[in-house]
């Protein structure tokens, strides 16, 4: 057995971690733009990476590494992706690494962005920042405002493990993402730390696991970044594991984190649970949840707050599934809104739908009456505000 505590602190919690964030002027009015996370020893690394065939040059920089290589030092900035911006983008990592390195002892470092696309990065003003940085700083939350872009607030979570025998690790992460994210492998950038003993072997297994319920079912506009980044790094420092524990763990840090994506999503004002039952197999549940998640005609219907269950059915038949109107029932949390016995809305049921739709968050559920399989992806709702920020992004 174990138990399971949340603590303040983020990334600063775990153990051999530093972190910090500083502004070297990529953002305006002095914002935190380029942040570092340095462990005091050496890390096993394991990371989940966008399936968009155009990766990020800080992707191509970190697969140009052997396979299971060991690191103790991330650079992330933000404003400027590095993506799309050939070999000289990775050139350009390379030499920021190699200023890096007269400042500071590192193996194998890695870096990250996230930003514009198509422009190389501003290296003069990144490595500025090695004179700015405290590299034995624990502060989480300055490195979880440097990673933002159009966040409108900083993303971070720590959960302590603690063991029957009172021994104890953690597992702690900073993430960002507002827009951009339809999640193919992993999602916007994430950075887990953890001072667990976790064998390598296990890390990706359970890092696919926990990515799969979390980062992997969520949809805030259906666009893939080309930087999409999930990160592990494990210094083993506590000695201490166990496999089931650090499972629950990280996979509740992942669903915190992912549903803060969600919540912050641009211009988002609520946050909708797309559940769909008795689908023909687990493929099928998976393609019918996400076509409800990313359809834009569901989301705008979200944002009106109109209960009109016709986008629904439509796109869950529009998404190739096996499906049939004669089983199919559409509920919003537990309000009947479409079966075959059902076809109309009264205005009784109409009220209660929409007062249901008012609500922060709610479940949409879909029962195909087909099969036995299920799944549930998580979706929000898309505003006027949404077009406006992606309308003058670059500005």
């Amino acid at each position: 057995m174990f138990n399971l505590f949340f603590l303040k602190g983020g990334l600063s919690v775990v153990d051999g971690f530093f972190c910090d964030g500083v502004s070297v002027g990529l953002k305006p009015n002095s914002e935190l733009d380029v942040a570092y996370i340095r462990s005091d020893s050496l890390c096993e690394v394991e990371a989940l990476f966008t399936t968009n065939n155009f990766q990020a040059a800080p992707i191509k920089h970190f697969l140009n590494y052997s396979k299971n290589f060991k690191s103790d030092f991330l650079l992330i900035n933000s404003k400027n992706a590095n993506a799309l911006t050939g070999k000289k983008g990775v050139e350009d990592i390379e030499k920021i690494f190699q200023s890096l390195s007269k400042k500071l002892k590192v193996t194998n470092p890695i870096m990250s962005s996230t930003g514009v696309i198509g422009y190389r990065l501003d290296c003069d003003k990144i490595i500025s920042s090695f004179d700015k940085f405290n590299f034995k700083a624990k502060n989480s939350n300055n490195a979880a405002k440097a990673i933002m872009t159009t966040d409108t607030y900083e993303k971070e979570c720590a959960i302590k493990v603690e063991l029957d025998d009172g021994s104890f690790f953690h597992v702690a992460a900073i993430a960002k993402g507002a827009g951009m994210i339809n999640p193919a492998m992993a999602t916007m950038l994430c950075f887990v730390l953890t001072d667990a003993n976790i064998p390598k072997e296990d890390m990706r297994e359970l890092l696919l696991e926990a990515n799969e319920d979390s980062f992997n079912a969520i949809s805030v506009d259906g666009d893939t970044s080309t930087n999409d980044t999930v990160l592990l790094l494990s210094n083993a420092k506590s000695k201490v594991y166990n496999k089931t524990a650090f499972k629950m763990a990280l996979k509740q840090l992942l669903k915190h984190l992912a549903f803060e994506i969600l919540k912050d999503g641009e211009g988002a004002s609520k946050v909708v649970a797309f559940e769909i039952k008795n689908a023909k197999n687990i493929d099928e549940a998976k393609k019918a949840s996400k076509a409800l998640s990313n359809s834009l005609l569901v989301k705008t219907a979200l944002f009106g707050e109109d209960p009109n269950w016709g986008r629904i059915a439509s796109t869950i038949g529009a998404s190739g599934v096996a499906c049939d109107e004669e089983s199919l029932i559409i509920k919003y949390d537990d309000l009947l809104i479409y079966s075959k016995e059902f076809p109309m809305l009264d205005k009784t049921r109409e009220k209660e739908a929409i007062k249901i739709m008012q609500k922060d968050s709610f479940k949409i559920s879909c029962d195909l009456g087909v099969g036995k399989s299920c799944y549930t992806s998580y979706g929000c709702d898309l505003s006027y505000e949404y077009i406006k920020i992606n309308a003058d992004y670059r500005t």
